[in-house]
């Protein structure tokens, strides 16, 4: 569903790591320095020690949580998720994904294709399991599936992921012969795919008109994602098959509004707005209630994190993140690299904001069910959204920047831009690896952010 209203390096290093922590060798700060004494942990960072009343209550509400569980879940998760990323980074080829689990995501796991890894793992604060295929390699089996995924072929083979916690790719299909039809033409090891059979047909939404949203040439609605910038020009993130580049929006309130800027629908599922003057861009999602959630970055959530959406037809509902990199086939065709929660949504809540805790996750594309029976949607993350059109996020934290030119060092660190696990920076002429995928705020310098760093 869319939803829019229309009418061997690696060994070496494991066992470093593996040795340090178990240890606690005199020399260990030479060989991974020590955060300064000032620098906040990952839940501090991510904003997770001071959750909002409205991400608080909606977990309650969705996931069956207390108070307490909800909130001690957000810490969790932001520390897990820096732990899988020095974690990624020292498996290298090895590494097959990571997750977290049970109710206040206290179990992180991360999956391995050597046995020799596990102390390592273990020693960096994770669960270990041992599993036949790396991501890489299953990352590959889906490409194949996605390249296949053609005509009817697609529209009955819609849904395609790597689904790390059963180290297997996905294929959600209508019928077992439509899949046996789908994995033939791709040529992929059937042994490294589960069939799921289903009648759910993903699907764009372009029937139902909801609250705090915005209209496209007079004739169809949205919802908006989120508050960004681009040099001085001021807008917001949507989805991509809410309008083309050129249409015209009007705000909630029927006052002009702005212009689409770029869009791209199908192949991604993204588009952004600029707004005129009488418009101003704001750090906030509005949550239940009309209570406003305030963004502070856009750090990727972990497979098994809580996830919330905002959306004008449904309003605030929130679940968990159930696989990144999936490819759904829409009636309208093919988009790749969302990612599929237990999050239900309904017609017209397309290009709405997800967000786990204070971090903008992406915008609404499309799903299946509804929010009396329950359902699964896909969205567009927004990092890539972000990096693709050069635009910087709105956020509430103090000293984020305009996105980084071209010019100056090659590979030093700069606000605006959006990092990868395993990307390499230099700053005041140290250097860094990425731990989570995010888009650099000016707060978050790598010495002061070992959440998002690690020193090499």
């Amino acid at each position: 569903m869319v939803h829019r209203h229309a009418g061997a390096g690696c060994a070496a290093a494991l066992t470093v790591l593996g040795t340090l922590v178990l240890t606690g060798l005199p020399h260990a700060a030479a060989a991974e320095p020590p955060a300064p004494a000032t620098a906040p942990s990952a839940a501090e960072t991510l904003g997770a020690i001071h959750p909002s009343t409205t991400v608080l209550g909606a977990l309650r509400r969705d996931l069956g949580l207390t108070a307490a569980e909800a909130r001690t879940r957000l810490v969790n998760e932001a520390e897990a998720g820096t732990r899988a990323g020095r974690l990624q980074n020292a498996l290298g080829k090895h590494f097959a994904g990571a997750w977290v689990r049970g109710a206040t995501s206290a179990d992180l796991t991360v999956a391995t294709t050597e046995a020799a890894d596990v102390p390592a793992i273990k020693a960096g604060g994770a669960q270990a399991t041992v599993v036949k295929t790396g991501l890489d390699d299953l990352r590959a089996v889906k490409a194949k599936l996605d390249g296949a995924a053609t005509g009817a072929k697609a529209l009955d083979a819609p849904v395609r992921y790597v689904d790390v916690r059963a180290n297997r790719v996905t294929l959600q299909a209508t019928t077992a012969t439509a899949a046996d039809t789908l994995l033939a033409a791709a040529g992929v090891d059937r042994a490294l795919v589960a069939v799921k059979v289903s009648a759910d047909r993903p699907r764009a939404l372009h029937d139902v008109r909801g609250g705090d949203a915005f209209y496209i040439d007079n004739a169809a609605r949205c919802s908006v994602g989120f508050s960004v910038t681009k040099d001085t020009q001021q807008g917001f993130a949507t989805a991509g098959h809410c309008g083309k580049a050129g249409a015209t929006t009007t705000g909630f309130n029927k006052v002009a509004q702005g212009t689409f800027q770029a869009s791209v629908f199908p192949g991604h599922d993204m588009s952004w707005v600029g707004v005129n003057s009488d418009w101003t861009a704001t750090p906030k999602v509005k949550g239940e209630g009309d209570q406003d959630v305030q963004i502070t970055g856009s750090v990727q959530a972990l497979v098994g994190a809580a996830i919330c959406r905002s959306g004008s037809t449904s309003g605030w509902h929130c679940g968990t993140v159930e696989q990144h990199e999936t490819s759904v086939t829409y009636a309208e065709g093919t988009v790749e690299g969302v990612t599929r929660t237990t999050v239900c949504a309904e017609p017209g809540d397309s290009g709405g904001s997800y967000v786990s805790g204070t971090q903008a996750q992406g915008v609404t594309s499309g799903g299946s069910g509804d929010c009396k029976a329950g359902g699964t949607t896909f969205y567009q993350p927004i990092n890539p959204l972000l990096s693709t059109y050069g635009l910087t996020l709105k956020t509430s934290a103090a000293g984020t920047g305009a996105p980084a030119t071209q010019e100056g060092q090659a590979g030093s660190w700069a606000t605006g831009r959006v990092y990868d696990i395993g990307t390499r920076v230099t700053y005041d002429g140290v250097s860094y690896q990425c731990l989570q995928p995010h888009q650099a705020q000016g707060v978050w310098q790598p010495a002061l952010t070992p959440a998002l760093w690690q020193r090499v």
